[in-house]
């Protein structure tokens, strides 16, 4: 068979924990080849005489794209791209297609959940149960944390997409009052507020949007002095978007009602982070783990099967940058 259409999937372990069904991707290419994980410097030698790469957080940069001249497609097994030289990739006539919505319910609910967890202090009486607290209590109940309910609170939200939309929906079914925000350098809307008007309004605030270089540290120091004594952080986005050595001390002083997010500056933080100190209250992390749902992946497959078919016919779909 000729291998005209040969595509290698550089961190197919990343996407695939051995629950997915991989059937509609492989008829989309003469050969598939999986890697599980593929370092810096094994880029270039295994996408030698390849067609397309598939990618999830691999770096593909803009000496991959010199030295990989047969290189024709990207299939980002994710939305975001700051993986990719986008530049360098159009520079070498290589269209990038990203999957998109994939992970909508997953996410969404993750939010939620972490909105939850911070407003019934979910975390400090789980604690105090497992310490005997509640064992050796002189009444039937603890309550020694505040609890908060959502229903009359407001919630800012940056970034509309379809997540954001589908998290502002949840939102109100709690029974709150959600605001949308204007984010920097997108055409202004009647309907977005603009920051400094936004933060002092919520109980709390969700992140939705991309990181770009206008959107880099959109939240820090100045932006949570603005925000209401208790109010709540999440971020289910992207770790840039927040100052981390900020938000860490906000919290240490007491300012936010507690803050939590799935998504670090860096990823697996193997330096540290400032938000992994042991001594920062009210502060929920998870390892970037909201849009992992089997269902979400599965849809990934999907849509990188839907995106090779299209540009291979000649309507590529989700074409980025």
């Amino acid at each position: 068979m000729s291998n005209s259409n040969r595509a290698v999937f550089l961190d197919h372990h990343s996407l695939d924990l051995g629950d997915l069904d991989m059937a509609a991707l492989r008829p989309c290419f003469d050969a598939l080849v999986l890697h599980e994980k593929t370092a810096g410097d094994q880029v270039i030698e295994r996408l030698q005489g390849t067609q397309v790469a598939i990618v999830n957080k691999v770096v593909l940069d803009a000496d991959t794209f010199a030295a990989c001249p047969e290189l024709q497609l990207v299939l980002v097994a994710a939305t975001g791209t700051n993986n990719i030289d986008l530049t360098a990739a159009r520079q070498h006539g290589v269209t990038v297609c990203n999957c998109q919505g994939y992970g909508t319910p997953s996410v969404a609910q993750h939010t939620l959940m972490l909105l939850l967890a911070l407003a019934t202090r979910l975390p400090d009486y789980q604690h105090d149960v497992r310490a005997g607290k509640w064992q050796q209590a002189q009444q039937f109940c603890l309550l020694d944390y505040p609890i908060v309910e959502l229903e009359g609170k407001t919630l800012g939200l940056l970034g509309h997409g379809e997540l954001g939309g589908a998290v502002a929906k949840l939102a109100e079914a709690f029974g709150m009052r959600v605001l949308f925000g204007q984010l920097p350098g997108r055409p202004a809307r009647r309907d977005r507020l603009p920051l400094d008007e936004l933060l002092p309004q919520v109980d709390a605030l969700t992140l939705h949007c991309p990181l770009t270089a206008g959107t880099r540290d959109l939240i820090g120091a100045r932006q949570l002095s603005l925000m209401k004594p208790g109010a709540f952080l999440l971020n289910t986005a992207r770790g840039g978007l927040i100052n981390e050595q900020a938000l860490a001390d906000a919290l240490r002083a007491g300012h936010l009602g507690g803050a939590a997010t799935d998504v670090l500056s860096q990823e697996p933080p193997r330096e540290g982070n400032p938000l992994l100190a042991n001594d920062i209250p009210r502060l929920i992390v998870t390892p970037h783990s909201a849009w992992g749902s089997r269902e979400a992946r599965q849809r990934i497959v999907g849509q990188l099967a839907e995106n090779a078919r299209a540009f291979f016919s000649g309507a590529p779909r989700r074409v980025v940058g």
